[in-house]
């Protein structure tokens, strides 16, 4: 089963520290946590409404409670047998929300709900060759990332950074 200690390395390799690039959208960010997500989870937590201030000093043992909470258990990763699927499907919601749970039940040919079931985890786990799901994960992910600065041509100047990211993820079985 997957571990999200094998997880937290890559995350954060990709995530520096504060920034807040008036062309994100999600605004104020520290190590990859917008400040809206960190409104959400510290209203999930009863935690007092963040400033920018505290998410510019997020300890790591929140960051990793917001990465399990929000993420992992999105897609009830310590289910998911195989690691390098896990790290790639969570990494994607990180990323990019409920797309990251949506795109990849299109390819498993189930309900598109953007809730991650047994029938979408049975899906993923039995997938008979997972060599090829992950592919088809990471090509999704790709071409979504075109369709986004498509839409949004501000996006653009992200787009190399996006690229290195999602093909930093390699499959192993």
């Amino acid at each position: 089963m997957a571990d999200i200690n094998k997880l937290i390395p890559i995350i954060l390799k990709w995530e520096g520290g504060f920034v807040n690039d008036p062309d994100d959208l999600g605004g104020a960010t520290n190590k990859g946590v917008t400040i809206g997500t960190y409104e959400y989870y510290c209203k999930l937590k009863g935690y007092p409404k963040p400033t920018i201030e505290r998410l510019k000093n997020i300890s790591d043992e929140q960051w990793k409670d917001i990465l399990k909470t929000l993420y992992w258990d999105k897609w009830q990763a310590d289910n998911i047998n195989n690691q390098s699927i896990a790290n790639i499907l969570v990494d994607w919601v990180w990323a990019s929300g409920g797309y990251g749970i949506k795109l990849p039940q299109k390819i498993l040919n189930v309900q598109i709900d953007g809730v991650v079931g047994n029938k979408t985890l049975q899906a993923l786990n039995n997938y008979p060759n997972q060599k090829e799901l992950f592919d088809k994960i990471k090509q999704e992910r790709i071409d979504f990332i075109d369709r986004i600065i498509a839409g949004r041509p501000a996006n653009k100047k992200f787009r190399n950074g996006w690229l290195n990211r999602i093909n930093d993820f390699e499959y192993t079985p």
